[in-house]
């Protein structure tokens, strides 16, 4: 059995933050307390990606949760352009770093390209779900 969430977000600064309590309460009303912080970090800065990249000025970018019997995924799904790859920044480098921390901590990643945009799913696989 799986079971899901998903909220709207506005391309605002704020909802990285919006994003990890949205995250973080959907977690406690679930019982998932195994890899919370790594979920609630990387969500977060799926979101603070979709709103620096990825959802054009005007519109909003969505957050889904799903709960299956092998584990739980994350889904950032924005309108904008372009498929988000990991990098590797040279060490001056002020930024980029985000989606590799995120590749590191997740058991999986992958991009999809949408008809219009995108979506970035991260799964976890937990022992007790």
């Amino acid at each position: 059995m799986s079971s899901f969430r998903e909220q709207r977000f506005p391309r605002a600064r704020v909802s990285a933050r919006a994003v990890r309590q949205f995250v973080g309460d959907t977690l406690a009303g679930w019982g998932v307390s195994e890899r919370r912080d790594d979920m609630r970090l990387c969500a977060s800065e799926l979101a603070a990606n979709a709103v620096l990249h990825g959802a054009p000025p005007g519109r909003e970018f969505s957050v889904r949760l799903t709960r299956e019997a092998e584990g739980l995924w994350i889904e950032v799904r924005d309108s904008g352009p372009g498929c988000p790859v990991p990098g590797r920044p040279g060490v001056e480098a002020e930024g980029g770093r985000g989606l590799s921390m995120v590749a590191a901590l997740t058991d999986e990643f992958e991009v999809r390209a949408e008809v219009v945009g995108k979506t970035v799913r991260v799964g976890f696989r937990l022992v007790r779900v």
